[in-house]
C-alpha cells in the first residue's frame, strides 16, 4: 500500500525554488535542500527524483508563475508605453527590494549552467520567447494606435527590450541605485518613439 505524502508538493517546490534562486544549483548542497524543504531525504527523492530533476521542475515552476505574473501586467495599462514602463518598473521595484540582490532566477540559471545543459537552455530559452511574444504584442498595439512607429521592427524592438530587462536583473547583483535603473529605464523607452 503507497504511503500518502504529509506534505504539500507545491509548497516544497516553491521552497525549492527560493533555494536554488539564492544559491545556485552548484551551491545548493543536497544536506541543504532536505534542511530547506523540510522533508526527508527519501520524501525528495521519492517525490521530486534527484537534484537535477528537483532543480527543473522549480524552473519550471518559476516559468509558469513569470508567464501568469507576464499576463496578467501586459493586459492592465492603457497604452503600449506605459504597459511597458509599467512592466520595466515592476521589475526594478522587485529587483531593488530584495535584500539578498538575487536578480531573476531563470537569468541566473541561464549564466550558470545554459551554455553546457540543453534542458536548462530550453528553459531559459522558453521563459525569454514568452517575454519576447509579450513584448511584441505590445509593441504591435502601440503601432496599431500610432504610439509607436510603424516603420520600427516589433521583433527587434522586443528583443532589445527583453535584453535591457536581462541586463538590469544581472546589474542588480552590484548596484542598489534606483537612479541608475530610472535613467535605463527613460532611455529605453525613448527607443519606443
Amino acid at each position: 500500500m503507497a504511503r500518502t505524502k504529509d506534505f504539500d508538493e507545491q509548497a516544497v517546490l516553491q521552497r525549492a525554488v527560493c533555494l536554488f534562486w539564492e544559491k545556485g544549483y552548484n551551491g545548493t548542497s543536497m544536506q541543504a535542500l532536505v534542511d530547506g524543504l523540510g522533508i526527508s531525504r527519501s520524501s525528495l527523492y521519492d517525490t521530486f527524483g534527484d537534484k537535477y530533476q528537483l532543480y527543473l521542475k522549480a524552473l519550471e515552476t518559476y516559468k509558469q508563475q513569470y508567464g501568469s505574473q507576464l499576463c496578467r501586467l501586459t493586459g492592465e495599462a492603457a497604452s503600449a508605453k506605459a504597459s511597458i514602463q509599467k512592466l520595466l518598473d515592476m521589475v526594478v521595484t522587485d529587483l531593488l527590494s530584495d535584500e539578498q540582490r538575487k536578480g531573476c532566477f531563470m537569468v541566473n540559471a541561464g549564466v550558470e549552467l545554459a551554455s553546457y545543459d540543453p534542458q536548462v537552455s530550453k528553459l531559459v530559452s522558453e521563459t525569454e520567447q514568452q517575454l519576447e511574444e509579450a513584448f511584441i504584442r505590445i509593441i504591435d498595439q502601440g503601432q496599431e494606435k500610432g504610439e509607436i512607429g510603424k516603420e520600427k521592427n516589433a521583433q527587434a524592438l522586443a528583443r532589445f527590450l527583453n535584453n535591457t530587462i536581462k541586463g538590469m536583473q544581472v546589474s542588480v547583483k552590484s548596484i542598489n541605485d534606483r537612479r541608475f535603473f530610472d535613467d535605463i529605464i527613460r532611455t529605453t523607452l525613448l527607443v519606443l518613439d
